[in-house]
């Protein structure tokens, strides 16, 4: 009973208070209502900070994970790329032949190489060994000395060091001052002119006749006649032998007057030169004198030289002197080349002799060829027309002396060194055809600096190869083997 009426009392409570609420409405209603718009207004931004807040945080971390994601990738797969391709590329490089190939040079390329080229052919080859040689004047006969004929004062020198002059040309004047120089001319003059007297006598007792000049008169002229030339003659040998010519001398006869000064003149060549092909030509090699200066008969007043003609002077062992005198007796030549030359440069020279005796301090055999020079240039003309010279071969210059072996080869082909390209335990040669030239691998019997000897297989002789430049070649067809610039060249991982 009691919970009824306590229910019923709620109900009617629930009800007065629903009709005071809309009996006053206006009053609280619009408190309630900004007190719930405030409430929302401040959820709204609390939810908006808790996203701005949380936002950065798992997208940056998204982003982060996704472009990591993504980079690892892509690296991973460049990676991967690069990694192939480089290995792929060295394994092709390592894996590929080395084989034959061919190579096109333009113009500029075979003169930037100095690319020469001949055709091939068999010849024998006799192994060599160098020895150390030197050019030589010849003694006695590369050098002439001249000097003063007689006791004189150098008036002029007509010369210059290293001037051309030829046989006859004037060297110096030379004024007399000699005592028995002017004495015999004196004499000379003296018995010229008595000779005259005499013979003058003698034509004016012919034209007379014997009828009223007794035939005696004429005998005694004619004999100091003859007494006057038999002086006269004696006095010219007497002039000749100090030193003037049969034509200064004959001067001094036509003139009749004391030869002041000579003329000292450069002598003929020597004989038998042109024998030994060689052209004979003189130079002044030395002045000893000055002008104004006394010198006395017999000084040297300079030196001629005559290079046409040298000696190569090498030095062998004493066990290849055998192997030297076979050569004399049997003529044969040896090669030499310039220490600074190169084989295409070598002369066969004529072996003259070997020395009879070992240098005591070298404990070498000396052997002498014959070297014929060549004049290689003229320049510096003065005024008379003299020339200076220069000469191919030089006193001192170094040469190398080639003396043959027992060791050689038949029927082989012999190329020069440039001709063949040598890497490692291959050897190449390149073969033209055309316009281009092909890459061949040869087996090499025998090399040095000079030749290189080539097993004849058939497939050479009569083929065109080029002689020179055969290493850049090769080169040049390795580089064109590897293709173009490596796009990951410098690309580190």
């Amino acid at each position: 009973m009691k919970k009824k009426i306590a229910t019923t009392a709620s109900i009617v409570v629930l009800i007065g208070a629903s009709v005071a609420a809309a009996l006053t409405y206006n009053h609280w209603l619009p408190p309630v209502r900004e007190y719930f718009v405030s409430l929302q207004t401040g959820a709204d931004k609390n939810e908006a900070d808790d996203h701005a807040s949380d936002d950065p945080h798992d997208h940056a971390s998204d982003d982060a994970h996704d472009h990591a994601s993504d980079d690892a990738h892509d690296h991973a797969t460049d990676d991967a790329h690069d990694h192939a391709t480089d290995d792929a590329h060295d394994h092709a490089a390592d894996e590929a032949p080395d084989e034959e190939g061919s190579l096109h040079l333009s113009p500029e390329a075979r003169q930037n190489i100095g690319l020469t080229t001949g055709v091939v052919s068999k010849s024998g080859f006799t192994r060599t060994v160098s020895v150390p040689a030197v050019v030589v004047e010849r003694p006695g006969h590369s050098q002439i000395e001249i000097t003063a004929p007689m006791t004189g004062v150098i008036n002029s020198i007509s010369i210059q060091e290293g001037l051309s002059k030829q046989p006859g040309a004037e060297l110096f004047k030379l004024r007399l001052t000699h005592e028995d120089v002017v004495s015999s001319q004196r004499d000379y003059l003296k018995f010229l002119q008595e000779r005259d007297v005499i013979q003058r006598e003698i034509d004016r007792l012919k034209k007379i006749g014997n009828d009223i000049i007794p035939e005696r008169r004429v005998i005694e002229q004619q004999y100091l006649h003859d007494k006057a030339e038999a002086s006269i003659k004696a006095l010219q040998q007497s002039l000749i032998l100090h030193g003037l010519t049969p034509e200064q001398v004959d001067t001094i006869a036509k003139t009749r007057d004391v030869l002041k000064e000579i003329s000292i003149l450069a002598p003929e060549f020597e004989t038998g030169q042109a024998e030994n092909g060689a052209s004979s030509a003189y130079h002044v090699q030395e002045i000893s004198v000055n002008r104004g200066q006394s010198v006395v008969a017999g000084q040297k007043l300079g030196v001629l030289a005559d290079h046409s003609l040298l000696f190569v002077e090498g030095q062998a062992f004493e066990e290849d002197a055998k192997r030297l005198i076979n050569a004399i007796n049997s003529g044969q030549s040896l090669k030499v080349i310039p220490v600074s030359g190169k084989p295409g440069q070598a002369s066969d020279l004529k072996l003259l002799f070997v020395a009879d005796h070992v240098d005591q301090q070298s404990r070498a055999l000396n052997f002498y060829l014959l070297l014929p020079n060549k004049r290689v240039d003229q320049f510096g003309n003065v005024s008379d027309g003299s020339t200076f010279l220069s000469w191919k071969f030089r006193p001192g210059q170094r040469m190398e002396v080639q003396l043959p072996t027992d060791q050689s080869w038949q029927e082989q082909v012999v190329l020069p060194p440039e001709a063949v390209a040598i890497e490692g335990p291959n050897a190449f040669v390149f073969e033209q055809h055309g316009d281009h030239f092909d890459r061949v691998e040869v087996h090499v019997l025998y090399r040095d600096k000079n030749a290189v000897v080539v097993e004849d297989r058939g497939d050479l002789v009569g083929s065109t190869l080029a002689m020179s430049g055969a290493y850049e070649m090769h080169l040049a067809l390795k580089n064109q083997a590897g293709g173009g610039v490596d796009p990951h060249a410098g690309h580190s991982h």
